[in-house]
């Protein structure tokens, strides 16, 4: 507990005048409860038992005050505390994200789209009690606790001994119970993530799940997490309620002391009958806060372990470090010298020598799993060379800054991301929208033609991975973003897969168009689609086998003979 209030302490700093005035709202709540106890004294010994017409006008208003101070005390204690603590959390959750999105793309791989969420979601939500209710009521009913200690021992010194003596007994088994509910409350958000992660799956995949008929089966799958959730937190109920039956026992013993030995005392005229009750009622005002504290300290537990899980994110750090100099300003040439890349222990890449020169379209052919695309993850450094290196000109890949390298290349892959947003915004992705650039790249891409007869044009509304559009359209939407900011370097990974004929001869014509002036790398199962390149490079197994024109390689590579042969049965 102590590691994670001092990592959450520094976020106080701007907020000093609020915590104050959220201190003011607690302290009212506390001292309103203890005037509450104590004005008992005055209604019983004055105005009841002494008749005096004075007191009987003024405890009214005491009480009046005293309650009407206690209920403004909330008010502002819980407004400050929650402005506090979801600002705190805004704080908290943007800086999970920015430090997610520093990691390397093996980490995305590895680790669930849902998990992720979860931890950005529920994990700082369940945060977000801690740093800012939990601690004002932490602080509130110390301060009720003390103010009523002070009631009771006012009252009765002695009294108090009896009274009080049960509250050492209380720790030791809400210390027992807390520990339990860190580990189930662990238990709890590791479930949660599990349901958030499959349905994710289950939503990103809907189509596939339709077509198989396996909605039921997927219905199970979520059944189970939902079911192993539920016997958690019904666990979690069970030991965290056990707090107030111990406290309601400890409690009662108290209270029956101090009956037997105070009513003793009243009988015998050592104490009058209002400082009695008024001791009496501090005395069981004083187990609620009591049991708040326990309850509170509990739910803590929770924070903790969802802080735990969080901080497993952070000391997570990314390994593909930015380097220190800009991307040439005008990039003539790529040369892969000697690369070689692994993946833990499978060799993906192995002797890698490519040069590739401006105006030049080097075409990548392969069997899946050839290596081709491990290629194409260097040169965008979601990856780095395990041996040898990649030169841009003559600059290391390492030496050059991420953002400058990203900003020069563009890249258009099999599988299309279309954002929910206007046909304008997702080909300017990532810039600000210049409609002459947009109208621009999409005639590049052969996409304008259907655009403009959309119903709001380039500002027309796609769906979430553009279900409103064929595949081929999608695929024209995404070569003109990749056109819009005008890259050094444009790859394209089976960007015509989903083409039919007469797209795909439209796009390899786009292709040969755009890539005069810059570097042009494409990856391809269909050969027809690369029949113009410059260059063609066959992969196997990792490595170069051939590389030439398609004339001479259908001469001289056994390899791309007999990729030829049966990219033509």
């Amino acid at each position: 507990m102590k590691e994670f209030f001092k990592y959450y302490t520094p976020y106080y700093k701007d907020y000093k005048f609020k915590i104050f005035l959220a201190l003011v709202g607690i302290a009212l709540v506390a001292g309103g409860s203890a005037g509450l106890a104590y004005v008992i004294k005055p209604l019983l010994d004055e105005v009841f038992i002494a008749k005096d017409q004075e007191m009987l006008y003024m405890v009214p208003i005491l009480l009046i005050i005293v309650q009407s101070a206690q209920g403004f005390g909330k008010y502002i204690q819980v407004y400050y505390v929650s402005y506090i603590g979801q600002d705190i959390i805004r704080i908290v959750r943007d800086k999970l994200l920015a430090h997610i999105l520093t990691l390397d793309i093996a980490f995305f791989q590895k680790k669930h789209g849902g998990e992720l969420i979860s931890r950005i979601t529920n994990d700082i939500n369940r945060i977000q009690s801690a740093v800012s209710n939990l601690i004002a009521d932490f602080v509130r009913e110390i301060l009720t606790i003390v103010a009523l200690i002070g009631v009771i021992i006012f009252q009765s010194a002695e009294l108090a001994f009896y009274g009080l003596v049960v509250m050492p007994l209380a720790i030791y088994p809400i210390s027992i119970l807390a520990k339990k509910m860190k580990k189930l409350s662990f238990r709890s958000q590791e479930s949660a993530s599990d349901i958030t992660s499959h349905l994710s799956e289950i939503f990103n995949n809907v189509e596939i799940i339709k077509a198989n008929a396996t909605e039921d089966g997927e219905l199970d799958k979520f059944k189970n997490h939902n079911q192993n959730f539920f016997n958690i937190n019904i666990k979690s109920v069970k030991i965290s309620e056990l707090t107030s039956p111990i406290m309601e026992f400890l409690g009662a013993i108290a209270a029956a002391i101090v009956i037997l030995y105070g009513g003793s005392q009243v009988i015998e005229g050592e104490l009058t009958t209002g400082s009695f009750m008024s001791f009496i009622a501090a005395l069981f005002m004083l187990y609620t806060p009591l049991k708040r504290i326990s309850a509170v300290y509990n739910k803590l537990q929770d924070a903790i372990a969802a802080h735990e899980r969080i901080i497993t994110i952070y000391d997570i750090k990314p390994t593909i470090l930015t380097g220190k100099e800009n991307i040439p300003e005008k990039v003539t040439h790529i040369e892969f010298k000697n690369v070689e890349l692994k993946y833990d222990n499978f060799t993906a890449l192995k002797n890698i020598n490519l040069k590739a020169n401006i105006g030049e379209k080097i075409a990548l052919v392969v069997d899946s799993g050839g290596g081709k695309s491990s290629l194409i993850n260097l040169l965008i450094r979601f990856y780095d060379t395990s041996n040898g290196q990649i030169l841009f000109n003559n600059t290391c890949l390492r030496d050059i800054k991420i953002d400058s390298l990203r900003e020069n290349i563009s890249v258009v892959t099999q599988r299309v991301y279309i954002f929910n947003d206007s046909v304008a915004a997702n080909v300017a992705y990532g810039y600000e929208i210049n409609e002459e650039k947009v109208i621009a790249s999409l005639k590049q891409a052969h996409a304008f033609d259907f655009v403009s007869t959309m119903e709001e044009g380039i500002y027309t509304k796609l769906d979430e991975f553009g279900t409103n559009l064929s595949g081929g359209q999608r695929q024209r939407i995404a070569i003109a973003r990749a056109l819009y900011k005008k890259p050094q370097i444009l790859i394209l990974d089976e960007a015509t897969s989903a083409l039919d004929n007469e797209s795909e001869s439209i796009i390899s014509e786009v292709i040969d168009e755009v890539s005069q002036n810059r570097i042009t790398f494409v990856i391809a199962h269909r050969l027809s689609t690369i029949k113009n390149a410059d260059k063609i490079a066959v992969f196997r197994k990792g490595e170069i086998v051939c590389m030439d024109s398609e004339k001479n390689l259908l001469e001289n590579c056994s390899e791309y003979q007999r990729l030829y042969n049966l990219a033509n049965i």
